[in-house]
């Protein structure tokens, strides 16, 4: 007897099999329509599902499998006004699908191709990548940029949004601005710490030990936890004869791993510890990346992006105001916080339609 399931052949084997199933030629009149359908809905809301899941799966085969259905899907549908193969259908679905969500070009093509072992598909595949991702980028980014957008990390793009050359750094400056002294008393670096979320905090001295106010540098938060931690305080706020930094090693700064940061509130001090001071000069770093607050935004960007930088401190114009105005951070390069300080530059924003020049260079 050679009867058989098509839909079952479709669930219940690996996605290695069911992929060479939907792939192979000459098989045009083994799965019904039916079949094709229920099994393209399954695999795609099934890929949403699983991929959203906090698990390690992936999402490169279940976009080969749920395009390879929906290819030959569309081979069905068109029927009798194509002579060509339903197989041939599911490889370009595929070779869509992957190019319309992960824009992924030149590799897929490598991939398609060792998957068919056939050359003469490679013409047909470049134009189906080439529409595909052209489209695509009309509408959206591919799915991993909107994955991070949803999950909110602050990722720089390689360049400034247009509107960004309209503003200045101060446009998008935000308070109020958290600094400390050069010898700061322990109760206020607690109370701060436990105000706010801030990684880095301005160091400003001001008289006796400079005759105006100055920025002497930027500290770190983790520095703070660990001096803290350290309880090396001294009992005045005049500067001390002795370098403190003497009673630490590297290895009290070093980056901790994932998981194992300190915390503020697991630090106990008693009201006596709090009327103490730290001397923060040994632990300031004293030469901080800053720029002049009416230098451009655009410009702030790119310099924050190739350095690497997480804090860029914003000096005031001129010398009669504080020495520092304020920091940016990632989130305040952020579209969402640009245009959430600015609404009227969402009207003028530049639409994201790369037809042309860049669908095809990103192509090559």
């Amino acid at each position: 007897m050679h009867n058989y399931n098509d839909l079952a052949s479709l669930f219940f084997n690996t996605n290695d099999d069911t992929i060479r199933n939907l792939y192979s030629n000459g098989t045009d009149h083994e799965f019904h329509i039916t079949s094709i359908l229920v099994f393209f809905i399954a695999s795609y809301f099934l890929g949403i599902f699983s991929y959203g899941l906090a698990l390690p799966s992936g999402l490169f085969v279940p976009v080969i499998l749920t395009g390879a259905a929906y290819g030959r899907l569309v081979g069905m549908l068109i029927g009798s006004q194509s002579t060509l193969d339903h197989g041939l259908f599911a490889v370009l679905g595929s070779a869509a699908l992957l190019g319309g969500s992960m824009r992924m070009t030149v590799s897929v093509c490598v991939v398609i191709l060792e998957l068919t072992n056939n050359l003469l598909m490679l013409p047909l595949v470049m134009l189906v990548l080439i529409i595909s991702k052209t489209v695509a980028d009309a509408f959206n980014a591919n799915v991993y940029d909107l994955l991070v957008k949803l999950k909110g990390f602050p990722f720089l793009e390689g360049h400034a949004e247009p509107y960004m050359r309209q503003l200045s750094v101060s446009d998008v400056v935000t308070g109020p601005l958290q600094t400390f002294n050069g010898i700061e008393k322990v109760g206020r670096i607690v109370d701060i710490l436990k105000a706010t979320g801030h990684n880095g905090f301005p160091v400003v001295d001001e008289p006796p030990f400079s005759d105006t106010p100055l920025l002497y540098g930027l500290v770190l938060r983790s520095h703070l936890l660990v001096l803290l931690r350290k309880k090396e305080f001294i009992s005045s706020s005049t500067a001390s004869a002795s370098d403190a930094s003497k009673h630490f090693s590297p290895e009290d700064f070093a980056k901790r791993g994932s998981g194992k940061h300190d915390r503020i509130e697991d630090i106990e001090l008693t009201a006596e510890e709090l009327e103490m001071f730290v001397d923060l000069h040994p632990f300031t770093n004293t030469s901080p990346y800053t720029v002049v607050e009416t230098m451009s935004l655009a410009k702030a960007l790119i310099l924050f992006r190739e350095v690497g930088l997480r804090h860029l401190l914003v000096l005031p114009k001129t010398s009669k105001r504080a020495p520092v105005v304020g920091i940016l951070t990632r989130h305040d390069f952020m579209p969402e916080h640009v245009l959430g300080l600015h609404p009227y530059l969402f009207k003028s924003r530049w639409k994201k339609v790369r037809f042309g020049k860049t669908a095809f260079s990103n192509f090559f």
